[in-house]
């Protein structure tokens, strides 16, 4: 089958893939700021409220490879109007839900279109000029943090001055309008692995093991991470997940080719992507909880979370703007490069909270300088992964690299959350995360950003002859012959 050739609506196609990957990530952080009324709203328990956040995560942990293979193997249009269905149909739900059950099942629903982003960086070589690749791969990648760090101030205001359900039927005429741009503007290409039979048991069995293992990591410390439920549940985990990867070795068609995993270019840009996930949420953890502690403690900023979002804003527009010049530099220099760069950014972003968290303005700063670095790193690390697999596999792979930046950032979730509860102060008859806990936890994401830049180091450079010809040790050739790392 001859490679498909790049469109000439290639603008249209990418604007088009980067709003819907801004979009599925705008509905991650959408009841942020309904945390703490969600119990009233729901008429139940904060532990059972809980689970409107967790549920998210959990489903698009799972459906983000599955939905992966299912573009390599049925085309990646039909699954990216496929990933908008469910965005619909949990937005209204969520819309017009009075107790929790169905608000968990809407979210969920929601979690299905997380999907969109894998797909659309995958898509991006069937349709893209080479020239354009990689600013194309940074910016559609980076509309995953984009969307995060632009929801809670969006979602705040919402919710602040109109009715919370306002904010599902504010995303169910977004998803509305992507899956109506999908339909309009991005080409059916035809699919890479066509002919290739869908691994069932592969879907069922990651699927298995990832609840397992997100449910002890995410909830590990409200149930105790010494309890037997948190035990058993990684205990679970890891055994599902051997006899899983056991059989995607034996099958003929896997759901995640682990030998193509484990090329050393692949596997240690997944390595990599676990610390970057971690270093990226521990900063997103910490800020918004300094600008809204009260001023009483000596260090809080007494904001509300409003203002807290709207500080918390040009993180957001900062990585859409460095995006492009992420690509430049991959083009220069090789996305090796791009990825050591934006890391090391994350690191000196450490470095600047801890000196300047005691204001607003040098929160802002440390978000912003931060924020660029993610920018950076998570544009390169699609272009490493497609460098690295064959045209059958791209959509899967670039799944795959998704799930372990969502994986580290449930772990630094989990990590940065059990320092702040342990270091704490009292003021006013309460408790609260003290100083030294959040300058230690600030401490850690700058430590995990740095072990990340090492692990970046040991990626190896793509063969001369292979970057120029597009083997398939470098289908997708989104490095120029100078761009070799």
């Amino acid at each position: 089958m001859d490679a498909p050739q790049p469109t000439a609506r290639s603008g249209a196609v990418v604007a088009t893939l980067a709003f819907a990957g801004t979009v599925a990530a705008v509905m991650q952080t959408l009841v942020t700021p309904l945390i703490a009324e969600l119990p009233t709203i729901l008429d139940t328990s904060s532990s059972n409220a809980a689970w409107v956040i967790t549920v998210t995560l959990l489903v698009s942990a799972v459906c983000v490879p599955v939905s992966g293979r299912l573009g390599d193997l049925l085309g990646k249009r039909r699954m990216l109007l496929a990933c908008s269905v469910p965005l619909i149909a949990g937005s209204v739900v969520c819309a017009l839900s009075s107790s929790v059950v169905p608000m968990i099942v809407g979210r969920g629903l929601q979690g299905m279109g997380m999907g969109m982003v894998p797909l659309g960086i995958a898509l991006l070589r069937d349709v893209v000029p080479p020239e354009k690749m990689s600013s194309s791969i940074a910016l559609v990648s980076a509309s995953l943090g984009i969307g995060g760090a632009l929801g809670l101030p969006i979602a705040s205001a919402v919710a602040q001055y109109a009715s919370w359900r306002v904010l599902f039927w504010g995303s169910a005429v977004l998803a509305v309008a992507i899956s109506a741009l999908i339909w309009a503007l991005i080409p059916d290409v035809p699919a890479g692995a066509k002919g290739q039979r869908f691994d069932v048991p592969g879907a069922l069995g990651l699927a298995a093991g990832l609840v397992c293992l997100l449910l002890a990591v995410s909830k590990g410390a409200d149930w105790g991470w010494a309890s037997a439920t948190t035990i058993g549940l990684f205990a679970a985990a890891v055994v599902i997940l051997l006899a899983w990867g056991l059989w995607e070795l034996r099958t003929t068609d896997p759901l995640v080719d682990l030998r193509t995993t484990a090329r050393p270019r692949v596997l240690i840009t997944n390595i990599a992507s676990l610390f970057v996930g971690f270093g990226m949420y521990a900063g997103m953890l910490i800020a918004p909880q300094l600008l809204q502690f009260p001023e009483a403690t000596g260090y809080g900023l007494g904001q509300t979370m409003l203002q807290a979002g709207l500080w918390m804003a040009p993180g957001g527009i900062m990585m859409m703007v460095v995006s492009p010049f992420g690509g430049k530099l991959t083009d220069a220099r090789g996305p090796k490069f791009t990825l050591i760069s934006g890391v090391l950014v994350i690191a000196a972003a450490y470095g600047l909270g801890i000196l300047l968290m005691g204001s607003a303005w040098g929160l802002m700063l440390f978000l912003m300088v931060s924020s660029s670095g993610v920018g950076l790193a998570y544009g390169a690390m699609p272009a490493l992964i497609m460098s690295a697999v064959p045209a059958s596999e791209t959509a899967a792979a670039n799944g795959f690299n998704t799930l372990m930046r969502a994986l580290g950032t449930s772990v630094g979730a989990a990590v940065i959350g059990a320092v702040l509860a342990q270091m704490t102060t009292e003021a006013g008859g309460y408790t609260f995360t003290s100083e030294s806990g959040f300058r230690t936890g600030l401490v850690f994401g700058c430590g995990v950003a740095l072990v990340a830049v090492a692990i970046s180091a040991f990626i190896p450079a793509v063969r001369g002859s292979a970057a120029s010809s597009g083997t398939a040790d470098s289908p997708a050739a989104p490095e120029t012959a100078a761009a070799k790392g």
